[in-house]
């Protein structure tokens, strides 16, 4: 499928994106051609068609004409109101067998050359868009068919559809259809002037690997919004934080960076070139030492040893003798109560008390 396209070039580029640069180019309604970002169906685009010969025509060259994307069958009522978005893609491998396109084959084939092309990826609900374009920045050339018709202000309308296949290899992750795409100039000729029995080889997935793409802004899904913020590329979050294999992955410890020592970018010495007498030294100042003033850091083991002489209780007076006249004053309270104890070592009992009376 293909809903959304770049087409920025100049319409005289056109021809030699198709590889008919050297042809005779007949240009019509090519003034309607608005280059844009953001091209959708109903928009007026250049394409690429085999002069018939009608108009003034010779017939040997070919056409550059501005038609609107989006089929409108010949055979549609006049009453109607043309719905571009109804066949802006039809698929390759039924074209033959349904009317609107299968009329179309023999003398309505055409090019169509834009630079590039989006697509939605599905993801649930969400839909991320895809800028799809060649490496080298080469327009893509999409195989098509157009048609005419009268509408009811009798105004002649051409319109085209572009085809489309299976997808390739590389972008069945992103849709199951892509346009058909013509990378060489064989491929866009046979399309363009053969007969019909070798137009279905051509008319297959796009296989080079030089096809490359990258997710841009969902705002373009509006066909409202157009410039180079279109095609620009975004970053996609990888991660998702509520995945259950999260909870059982071991934690990672955190080491702390071993520092390292900064080898120094200056070398170990430095020589100077100083005159003799002209750099000033400084004094040197001698230690100063008087052995007046003791030291103020105590000594711990001093300490220790004047607390336990302090703790230590001595009694240091001397036991005075005695005298007749100082006996009652200076007598030894210690050795009268030990005289006491000494004369009699036996308890008094009570028959000694009733004995003495």
């Amino acid at each position: 499928m293909c809903g959304r396209t770049r087409c920025t070039l100049r319409a005289d580029d056109v021809p030699r994106a198709c590889h008919r640069g050297d042809a005779s180019v007949r240009t019509v309604d090519i003034d309607r051609y608005r280059p844009a970002y953001n091209v959708a169906p109903g928009c007026n685009l250049p394409v690429l068609r085999v002069d018939d010969g009608a108009s003034g025509g010779n017939g040997n060259g070919v056409v550059l004409q501005c038609m609107k994307w989006g089929l409108i069958p010949s055979f549609t009522k006049t009453t109607e109101k043309p719905d571009h978005f109804k066949m802006f893609n039809a698929r390759s491998e039924s074209i033959s067998g349904k009317a609107s396109f299968s009329r179309l084959i023999p003398k309505s084939r055409c090019l169509v050359a834009m630079e590039g092309f989006y697509e939605w990826k599905k993801d649930g609900s969400k839909r991320q868009p895809y800028y799809i374009h060649f490496k080298d920045g080469r327009p893509l050339v999409f195989a098509a068919l157009y048609d005419s018709w009268i509408g009811s202000d009798g105004e002649k309308l051409y319109t085209f559809t572009i085809l489309t296949t299976s997808s390739s290899t590389a972008l069945q992750w992103l849709h199951d259809r892509m346009p058909v795409i013509f990378g060489d100039k064989e491929s866009s000729d046979t399309w363009l002037t053969s007969e019909s029995p070798k137009l279905q080889a051509v008319l297959k997935p796009y296989e080079g690997s030089d096809l490359v793409w990258y997710p841009v802004t969902p705002a373009m899904g509006k066909p409202s919004f157009d410039g180079p913020e279109c095609i620009r590329e975004i970053l996609m979050k990888t991660e998702d934080k509520h995945l259950i294999s999260k909870f059982f992955s071991p934690k990672q410890v955190k080491r702390k960076p071993e520092l390292k020592q900064e080898e120094s970018s200056h070398p170990e010495s430095v020589e100077t070139n100083f005159p003799d007498g002209e750099v000033k030294k400084e004094p040197k100042m001698e230690e100063f030492e008087d052995p007046s003033i003791t030291e103020c850091k105590p000594n711990l083991r001093e300490l220790h040893e004047g607390s336990a002489e302090k703790s230590k209780v001595k009694p240091e007076y001397e036991e005075f003798a005695p005298t007749a006249e100082g006996e009652k004053h200076h007598r030894n309270p210690f050795k009268k109560k030990k005289a006491i104890n000494s004369t009699n070592d036996k308890q008094s009992t009570l028959f000694s008390y009733f004995g003495k009376s």
